[in-house]
């Protein structure tokens, strides 16, 4: 027998993994209450189309990112500007129309659950028990923390929870797409292109929403973090940490969004924050990490016994 060992099983999830981790958790933590408030003023279509604008002029500034990439790559390219960004990033706002921003933190915290089950049939192989049974862990934590806005009436219709499964499986399919490319390209480099593919998918759309909406200073700063900051910087950021640790554990910044989320919703939405949430964080770092910890997959030798 000898041991196979790669980033999604045997590679340990070290310091700078934890970091990227952090960042992404605080940033896309902090896009649920910055859509809530892009929305107030400006219509949905202009939420796609503002950050990926954005998020394309920020990773501009880095000479790398600018490097061409091959012809052939492009048909993928199409499908990751769609997948990736340019559909889940119009169904959030519209979905924030009718669902609060906490349960919204809580749908897209069970993306380490979708991405797991399509990974699985991606590539035809089930996960470790011990990793499906730490998702599932993760989950109920991030279902904990959000079971208060639920008992305090917040509202959530059929509608807008169905566009944030549709917004999760489009990201769940978009990593597995993701991943042949990310090996030839650096991430800077790859997200730079998938964003103007983005960009241009959503300018139609977006440049009519635009003449349905009303300047707000307040409302065009939170795109503009929005999109330099959660579409820019911290997509790369989660390339990075995908490249470095696999897939499935690249999902453990979404652990941590609604624990973020929960916080900002107290600060700025005078969310209540009980018991119960504070529980719900404590078993959501707990699910993070045990999917965190390494997983050794034996194979059998193809070499004759000695």
């Amino acid at each position: 027998m000898k041991t196979r060992q790669t980033a999604e099983t045997q590679a340990r999830f070290g310091p700078l993994d934890w970091a990227l981790s952090v960042g992404m958790a605080l940033t896309w933590g902090s896009s649920f209450l910055l859509i809530d408030i892009a929305i107030r003023h400006f219509h949905s279509a202009v939420v796609p189309f503002g950050r990926t604008g954005f998020g394309v002029l920020a990773l501009m500034l880095f000479p790398s990112a600018r490097k061409p990439i091959a012809r052939q790559h492009w048909p993928r390219l199409l499908v990751l500007g769609f997948t990736w960004m340019a559909l889940p990033f119009l169904l959030y706002p519209l979905a924030e129309q009718t669902v609060s921003s906490s349960i919204t933190s809580m749908m897209n915290g069970g993306l380490p659950i979708v991405v797991a089950v399509v990974t699985a049939i991606w590539v035809r192989t089930l996960p470790s028990t011990r990793r499906m049974a730490a998702v599932l862990i993760g989950f109920g934590g991030i279902a904990l923390i959000a079971l208060p806005s639920i008992n305090h009436g917040t509202a959530a219709d059929a509608k807008g929870i169905l566009l944030l499964i549709v917004a999760l499986l489009s990201y769940a399919v978009a990593i597995n797409v993701a991943r042949p490319l990310q090996a030839i390209y650096s991430p800077a480099n790859l997200m730079l292109y998938v964003e103007i593919v983005a960009f241009t998918m959503s300018a139609p759309y977006g440049f009519w929403g635009i003449s349905q909406s009303e300047f707000n200073l307040g409302s065009l700063g939170a795109l503009a973090i929005l999109g330099v900051l959660g579409t820019g910087f911290a997509f790369v950021l989660f390339a990075l940490l995908n490249q470095r640790a696999g897939t499935a554990r690249s999902m453990i910044p979404t652990y941590f969004t609604p624990v973020v989320g929960a916080i900002l919703g107290t600060a700025f939405n005078s969310e209540p924050l009980l018991a119960l949430s504070v529980v719900g964080m404590l078993i959501v770092i707990f699910g993070a990490w045990l999917t965190s910890k390494p997983e050794v997959q034996k194979v059998i030798s193809t070499t004759p016994a000695q």
